[in-house]
Formats: C-alpha cells, sequence, structure tokens
C-alpha cells in the first residue's frame, strides 16, 4: 500500500487522509475479527486457523489490484485485515506450547523479526515489480479490463500466499500446556477475572506499546512518500532502497531489545520487559528526527538503519511480555484484546499522519513536519507509560512465578 500512494490517489481522485484510512480500516477489522478467532485457538487447530488467513489475505490482496474505485478497495482492505488477524492469536498460542515460559519474550520476538523482514521484502520485490509493470504493456483480464501498475502490483505479490497456505499445513501442531488449577466459572469469566488482578499492568502496558506503535507504523507507512516528495526519488527507486535497509536492520530491534529484556530477567529484575520497552522507545525518537534533517537522500537512508532498529524494537516485546504473566488456556485470548487496543495504532498512525500532511503542513514538505510531531508527541507518551508500567509488571511477574513453580 505505502509503495504505491501517488499513483493510487492520482486515479482514485483521493487525498492523504483517504489513503491512510485504507491502512486504518485494515487495523480495525484486524484488530475486531482477533477476538472470535482467539476463541477458536485457544481450542482448536491453530495451523488450520492460520493456513485459512493465509490464503484468505493474499486473496483479497489480489482483490484490491481488480478493483475500480475507492469505496472497492476499502471493502478489499477489510478482508486483507480479517485474514491477517488469524496470525498473532494463534502464534502467540503455539509459541506458549513450543517454548518453555521463560523463553516466551525471546521466541515471540524472534517470531516478530518474520512480519517485519517480510514488509521489508514487501517493500523490495514490491518496489522492482512496479518498477516492471511501469515498463511493461498493460494487463488485460476478462472481465476487469485493463489494470493499471499499481494494481498490478497488488495482483503479482498477493499470488504466492495462496500457495503458502497450503504449507503451512505441513507444521507440527504441538500438545497444550496444562493451565494453573482453575477457580471454576466460563472461560471468559476467568478472562475477566484474569484483567482485573493485572489491571494497572494491562493498562499501562497497553498505553504505552500502543503509542509506540503508532509512531512506528505512522513513520513506515509515509517513508516511501518521504523520499519522493523531501527528496524527489521515484517511488520504486526508494521503496527497493528502503526495503533493503527494513530487512537488514529492523529484525535487529526486537531482538536487541530481547535480549537486554532477558539479560536484565537473568539479574532478577521482574520489570525488565517493561524497562527493555522503554529503551527501545527511548531510541526511537532521535534516530528518527535525524531523518527528517538529513540534507540528501544518502544520508537519509543512512539515519534510517538506525530509525528501523529502533522503531521495531518494541514490537516483539509488547507482545512477549503478555504471555509469561497469563495462564496457558487464555493467552490466545489476551494477545487478541491486546491486539484490539494495539490496533489504535495502527488505525490511527498513518492516517491520522496524513491529516497532518493535508491540513497542518500542507506542501511537498508537510511529511517531514508530521513525523517530527508525531514522533515526538506518541514517543514521549508511549515511554512515559511504560514507566509507569514497571512496577505492577513486577507484581504480576511474581504471581505469575508462584503458579508457574505450582505446576
Amino acid at each position: 500500500m505505502a509503495i504505491v500512494v501517488g499513483p493510487m490517489q492520482e486515479d482514485l481522485g483521493v487525498g492523504d487522509t483517504e489513503i491512510g484510512w485504507l491502512y486504518g480500516v485494515f487495523a480495525l477489522f484486524y484488530a475486531f475479527a482477533a477476538i472470535p478467532i482467539a476463541q477458536l485457538a485457544d481450542k482448536k487447530s491453530r495451523k488450520h486457523i492460520i493456513a485459512i488467513g493465509i490464503f484468505l489475505w493474499s486473496l483479497m490482496t489480489i482483490a484490491c489490484g481488480l478493483t475500480r474505485n475507492y469505496w472497492q478497495i476499502f471493502l478489499a482492505r477489510i478482508g486483507v485485515g480479517i485474514g491477517e488477524a488469524t496470525l498473532s492469536p494463534s502464534t502467540t498460542s503455539l509459541l506458549g506450547d513450543y517454548f518453555p515460559r521463560k523463553d516466551l519474550p525471546l521466541a515471540l520476538s524472534i517470531f516478530q523479526t518474520g512480519p517485519i523482514v517480510g514488509s521489508g521484502i514487501a517493500f523490495v520485490i514490491g518496489g522492482f515489480v512496479l518498477q516492471v509493470v511501469e515498463q511493461a504493456d498493460p494487463m488485460v483480464l476478462p472481465w476487469f479490463g485493463e489494470l493499471k501498475p499499481w494494481q498490478q502490483t497488488f495482483v503479482y505479490v498477493g499470488l504466492p500466499g495462496m500457495f503458502l497456505a497450503f504449507f503451512f499445513l505441513l507444521i507440527k501442531e504441538p500438545v497444550r500446556r496444562p493451565s494453573p488449577a482453575q477457580t471454576g466459572g466460563s472461560d471468559m469469566a476467568q478472562l475477566i477475572e484474569f484483567y482485573k488482578q493485572h489491571s494497572k499492568t494491562i493498562l499501562f502496558h497497553h498505553l504505552g506499546f500502543v503509542s509506540l506503535v503508532l509512531t512506528g507504523y505512522a513513520f513506515v507507512f509515509w517513508s516511501v512518500t518521504f523520499f519522493v516528495r523531501i527528496h524527489g526519488m521515484p517511488a520504486a527507486e526508494a521503496s527497493q532502497i528502503f526495503g533493503w535497509i527494513f530487512v537488514i536492520f529492523g529484525p535487529m530491534g526486537p531482538l536487541l531489545i530481547a535480549y537486554v529484556a532477558k539479560r536484565l530477567t537473568d539479574r532478577g529484575f521482574r520489570d525488565a520487559n517493561m524497562t527493555a520497552g522503554m529503551i527501545g522507545g527511548l531510541i526511537t525518537i532521535p534516530s528518527v528526527l535525524l531523518i527528517q534533517v538529513a540534507p540528501t537522500p544518502f544520508w537519509a537512508f543512512v539515519c534510517y538503519a538506525p530509525a528501523m532498529l529502533a522503531v521495531n524494537s518494541p514490537f516483539g516485546i509488547a507482545a512477549g511480555s503478555l504471555p509469561v504473566i497469563t495462564p496457558p488456556h487464555l493467552r490466545a485470548r489476551v494477545a487478541a484484546v491486546y491486539m484490539l487496543t494495539g490496533a489504535i495504532g495502527m488505525m490511527f498512525g498513518p492516517p491520522l499522519a496524513g491529516a497532518f500532511n493535508e491540513y497542518i503542513f500542507p506542501g511537498a514538505e508537510g511529511v517531514r513536519y508530521s513525523m517530527i510531531t508525531m514522533t515526538c508527541f506518541f514517543g514521549m507518551i508511549g515511554v512515559f507509560f511504560l514507566s509507569l508500567a514497571r512496577a505492577p509488571y513486577a507484581e504480576s511477574m511474581k504471581s505469575a512465578d508462584a503458579w508457574a513453580e505450582q505446576d
């Protein structure tokens, strides 16, 4: 989506805010669909749920390329969101049964490098595909007619996922780990009781990481546009360079922060996961600001290396810090609730930055000032709430250690 902003706007006749909402509506349905899907993942085969989801979101990606107006692609993006909603809750539950509890933050951080690498590769391949189709003869399909280069890009990048879905059926479904002794009541009652017991931990965790997520998604979504508008680069070229930086440096962030958290945990700090998340947020702010003042595209891309490491750093520990305090039979649903709140950042980050571009800082330079404003404001909010989360999270870890020892 971020690669083809310019051509889409030209053909669909929409502004930055409407384009941003194509990501926002994806995030909204991604979050809300995760709740019922997570309930299934806590009971049914997780690999089958994920395989169906991969097939659906790939099909809907192709559908994005076959649309003729803004509202058609708006609906297709809803389908992409519902398909992708299968992944995080099901994977959180799977990894909880694959790995010992103490290794879950690192395991989930490693898992989070997958979407980061995938996003980087998507920028590289998407930019290459866009470059190729812009130079090729138009694609004409029965019933759909001629497809513009940006539409063809969606079709080509969506096709491989439909085949990948079948390979996912080959993974091994692990045996579910036992949960601590349950005090009775329905699963929903136990879920509510869990949230009551850990209310401060959950509240500050969610507010802190949602703020950092909002900053990160706005930054990544408008990065290619930044190089197009500020430095006059072709979108395809900017996308490929940005993609390689994403692939190389993006995964380092979650792994580095997970390593810091593990070292702190080994030294007896029960608030290690929150402290590590804070560190990632603190590094994010200056690293993003450096890009905005870089004098040339070369130096801007150089500054993107530490920025991509920092921006992606909280994602793994945000997810990994929850299952270690959550009983196994509730993990997928707790992950889904975090997705619901985390989707606020995904949903509002790109369109809010788009509105800043359009109404607060109009003109080609606006994207630069939007990034400065959003990074400073939401970055500091994220760090503040994670600092408040440290003490209650330590208490939640102490409680979880007690039931884990009884198991």
